[in-house]
């Protein structure tokens, strides 16, 4: 909440934070008085009314330089419109022999298909602003898409605290020694932060938890991959921790998102300047990874050095906000759950709810790579798709809050 609201000026009061690595400082949005409630509201998460807002960050002591610094960033009502795809309307584009999947009835964010057809997807994800189910803590659940498509909840075993369980993305590795498999999951306790590290044992269909990772570069991390039994790659998709600043992180233009490499020798930012960074994959070759730059409607590709530093390579535009990554290891074709329409997806207003698209990119490193739209609804069927898998003909679209659906390939 805000610390202070005055009724002739509208001064929202934040506590002292700590800002790009600054001393640090007390800042203050300066709104326009006519729009109080239209921001209080935007800082509760119910509404995002910008137009004619005039909003400004400044060190209490430097306020005018703040002020011009700051302003120039700032995201103009027209911009926000862009940034968020808010124009877009979808039209029905579905597969064939859809259906929601049973027992997934509360998200399914992020999904990824093993190549025996055994499907990992993390469900129950509890975020700010959006809907959940606030009586039950999330689990991971398989799909053994060889038989069918019914989830069972995959049962945690060792020390680990499952009341407080929030999973979010989630990679599998396969260590080429003795077979074992290993799964990461992003996990946000009480609105925290951490990686969670399980040995998943294919015969009994349970986790086995092996550690907790925690790290101060690791402040807010949307997805990871897998490249080691111990080590990954993890995307943070906002910089701030403060839910106020989050929430103003945007309309700021701050390009201070990161993917940090993490191993136990070892940890620090490899890849910057994401407004905000969310999917994250790996080649089938291992030689590149592909990001999420989500509020620049692309792909960023990256190839992966012996240092584990990234080389920026390219960006591929797919014209939709896009979030989690699947690779088919086979082809190493891009599948891609995305956004169509993020406004919508913040609003969550369930009489225009978010519509969902999956998109499907062809020799990306290519000089002229193939971006095709797979699926499209207009929320009808699935609202707000986060991730898209396939397996043998198949397709599994998972979504942050909604249901899970499976179609068939054309």
């Amino acid at each position: 909440e805000p610390a202070c609201l005055t009724e002739e000026r509208s001064y929202f009061c934040i506590p002292p934070v700590r800002f790009h690595g600054e001393k640090e400082s007390i800042f203050h949005i300066v709104t326009c008085p006519l729009l109080r409630n239209a921001v209080s509201n935007l800082f509760q998460g119910r509404s995002f009314q910008y137009r004619g807002v005039s909003v400004a960050f400044a060190e209490k002591k430097r306020r005018k330089a703040g002020l011009s610094k700051f302003n120039d960033g700032l995201l103009s009502h027209r911009n926000w419109r862009k940034v968020t795809l808010a124009f877009r309307e979808l039209t029905q584009n579905h597969l064939p022999n859809c259906q929601l999947i049973k027992g997934l009835e509360y998200g399914s964010e992020d999904v990824t298909i093993l190549e025996n057809g055994l499907a990992l997807v993390s469900t129950g994800l509890k975020f700010p602003g959006l809907p959940s189910n606030p009586d039950i803590p999330g689990n991971i659940q398989l799909i053994d898409l060889r038989v069918g498509v019914n989830p069972v909840v995959l049962p945690i075993k060792g020390s680990f605290d499952t009341a407080s369980f929030n999973p979010h993305g989630i990679s599998v590795f396969t260590d080429e020694k003795d077979g074992s498999r290993y799964l990461f999951v992003v996990n946000h306790p009480h609105g925290g932060s951490q990686i969670e590290i399980f040995r998943f044992d294919e015969d009994e269909y349970t986790l086995l938890h092996i550690r907790t990772v925690k790290h101060e570069l690791l402040q807010s991390v949307n997805d990871i991959v897998a490249v080691g039994v111990d080590s990954f790659y993890a995307t943070n998709d906002y910089y701030f921790t403060n839910h106020i600043l989050r929430t103003l992180e945007p309309l700021m233009s701050l390009t201070w998102c990161n993917v940090v490499y993490y191993s136990p020798n070892e940890v620090r930012s490899v890849s910057e300047g994401y407004p905000s960074a969310n999917g994250i994959n790996i080649s089938p070759d291992k030689r590149y990874l592909y990001v999420s730059d989500i509020l620049r409607h692309r792909i960023g590709v990256l190839e992966i050095q012996k240092d584990h530093s990234l080389t920026h390579i390219k960006d591929v535009e797919v014209g939709s906000i896009p979030d989690n990554i699947e690779v088919d290891p086979e082809t190493g074709d891009l599948w891609i759950g995305c956004h169509p329409n993020g406004l919508k997806f913040v609003l969550c207003n369930p009489n225009d709810p978010p519509g969902s698209e999956v998109i499907r990119i062809q020799n990306i490193h290519s000089e002229k790579p193939v971006v095709t739209v797979v699926y499209e609804d207009d929320g009808s069927v699935l609202v707000g798709s986060s991730a898209a898998s396939p397996y043998k003909g198949k397709l599994l679209i998972g979504t942050v809050y909604h249901k899970a659906l499976c179609c068939d390939l054309q």
